[in-house]
């Protein structure tokens, strides 16, 4: 995990490209049958930085992969306050919004009705109002009012 916070802050300090590749490595040294905790954090970050929304489709698809397999004992590992119920928000979101942005708005409309039926797993904290006007934006765009 120490490994992964070090990529996203790469990616976050704008070094999008060296991100991505260093990405691709740790998810070459777990494979596909790795730990679903790392996999799961691992997938999800490495979708932001993708250029390329089909890029960005595949690494969200093996995020939600990671968090079907994920177990709340193996979470709860990791930090004690983690519950898988927790993760499916953002992921969900996230799907959504690269079906919306790839022409697929029966796949972002399913997603999206995804998010919003898991979102009560989410505390009233910052994240939690994060991930809803996450939702609202991406409903809205996908109704037409933004682009």
């Amino acid at each position: 995990m120490a490994e992964i916070a070090q990529v996203v802050e790469l990616g976050h300090a704008g070094s999008a490209a060296q991100a991505r590749e260093r990405f691709t490595q740790l998810w070459e040294r777990l494979g596909p049958r790795g730990d679903p905790l790392h996999r799961c954090a691992l997938a999800h970050h490495a979708a932001d930085v993708q250029e390329d929304p089909a890029e960005e489709l595949r690494w969200d698809l093996r995020a939600l992969a990671a968090a079907d397999e994920l177990t709340d004992e193996r979470a709860q590992e990791h930090h004690h306050s983690l519950a898988v119920a927790g993760f499916y928000p953002s992921l969900h979101l996230n799907l959504a919004d690269v079906h919306r942005r790839l022409g697929d708005p029966g796949r972002a409309r399913d997603h999206l009705a995804r998010a919003e039926q898991a979102v009560d797993a989410l505390a009233d904290d910052g994240y939690g109002r994060m991930i809803k006007q996450g939702i609202a934006r991406c409903a809205g765009r996908l109704a037409g009012r933004e682009r």
